[in-house]
């Protein structure tokens, strides 16, 4: 029967299991029910292995195929489990339980999903290697994959290569897109401090309006991306929080300004860093105010691999058909996946989500109907790779 079929026979537990862990969403390293959840599932399945605490609360399951000839291969699939602090507006029957917490990135389908093929991959086993199964915490604050790394994950577990998938609204359920090279942005976060100097705003030629100081700067580095860099390359410099004043009648002393910084190479990431640095210093000469920067990178370029890229495609090909796996252009969001890729080789490939609210919306919602097709690519993806 095709995998299709099977994982189908199988789809309402699934969807039960996505549903449950939707309306039960945790952040960042705080995933305690939710590794629970997962552990119980792998030891369930048969897995040869079923280990917690990976990255303080990843859960790695391993599963071992039949013999092979020569050295044994290992390829890991990963799925994310954090959830956002967003306050759920979908109106569905199994909305979050937890005010200000929601699935709005769809980590709960991902994790049914590699739930469902650990389970087919432990009852066929037809491959030969070692399927490693990695669900982990903490995705959306970039911390996660790190944490799994440092715990030794890749060496632990001696992944040879490593793959991603994300869902993705606006591309058709049933349809997968993928790319070789570098698939979504190296981000960096920027945190702004600027010192003006207070006072009446019927004197305003004795202050320095830190406001309007932080309104210059916006506008000044937005000039980077029109002028600097070339049209061909991308790049996205974005501030998301701006805090300064009290009162009406108060022109304030100090700002501060929180964003990010996108970019595809580390060349453009390079030189968008250093024109942010000069344009601030040139700021600050110019308003007398004091402008202090700090920039801290968060996730690398997430790069496929070719090889890699090679049995994605193929998977996916398998389970779709050739006329759904569609070439889908290099995105500004950022994944800490692109930790696992640069530690192994590997390749991210999106699941479509149909016609739903974007991702990280209140109205965002997991497709249960994308659920069969990720499960399908998961298992083509460690049959084919790993052929016995």
């Amino acid at each position: 029967m095709p995998i299709v079929n099977r994982v189908a026979d199988i789809l309402p537990e699934v969807i039960a299991w996505r549903r449950d862990l939707h309306a039960h969403p945790e952040l960042g390293f705080d995933v305690h029910r939710t590794s629970t959840f997962v552990v119980e599932r792998l030891r369930e399945f048969g897995c040869d292995q079923v280990v917690s605490g990976v990255g303080k609360t990843g859960v790695v399951g391993v599963i071992t195929g039949r013999p092979g000839n020569g050295k044994s291969r290992t390829v890991g699939l990963r799925a994310d489990m954090d959830a956002l602090p967003i306050e759920e507006m979908t109106g569905r029957p199994y909305s979050s339980k937890h005010e200000g917490l929601m699935h709005a990135c769809g980590h709960d389908g991902h994790t049914a999903m590699l739930l469902a093929a650990a389970r087919y991959l432990a009852e066929t086993r037809n491959f030969a290697g070692n399927a490693v199964l990695i669900f982990q915490p903490a995705e959306e604050i970039g911390a996660g994959a790190a944490a799994m790394l440092e715990d030794g994950l890749m060496d632990r577990f001696e992944i040879d290569q490593v793959y991603g998938m994300h869902t993705l609204p606006g591309l058709p359920v049933g349809a997968f897109g993928i790319r070789r090279g570098p698939v979504m942005a190296a981000t960096d976060t920027i945190d702004v401090r600027i010192e003006g100097r207070g006072g009446h705003p019927g004197l305003p030629h004795q202050c320095i309006d830190s406001i309007l100081v932080g309104a210059q700067l916006i506008l000044a580095l937005q000039q980077i991306l029109a002028q600097n860099i070339n049209p061909f390359d991308s790049a996205a410099i974005s501030f998301n929080e701006f805090q300064a004043g009290s009162t009406h009648r108060v022109i304030a002393q100090t700002a501060e300004m929180h964003g990010s910084i996108r970019t595809l190479t580390p060349e453009v990431r390079e030189f968008v860093i250093k024109r942010i640095r000069e344009v601030a210093e040139g700021v600050s000469r110019v308003t007398d105010a004091k402008i202090d920067l700090d920039i801290q990178a968060a996730d690398a370029v997430v790069f496929n691999q070719d090889v890699q890229t090679e049995f994605a495609i193929k998977a996916a090909t398998d389970v779709a058909g050739e006329a759904n796996v569609i070439e889908t252009p290099p995105m500004l969001g950022g994944e800490d996946f692109s930790f696992m890729a640069r530690a192994r080789p590997g390749a991210f490939v999106w699941c479509g989500n149909g016609d739903s609210a974007g991702l990280h919306h209140a109205t965002y919602d997991f497709s249960d109907e994308a659920i069969q097709f990720g499960t399908s690519y998961w298992i083509k993806l460690v049959e084919n790779t790993l052929a016995a």
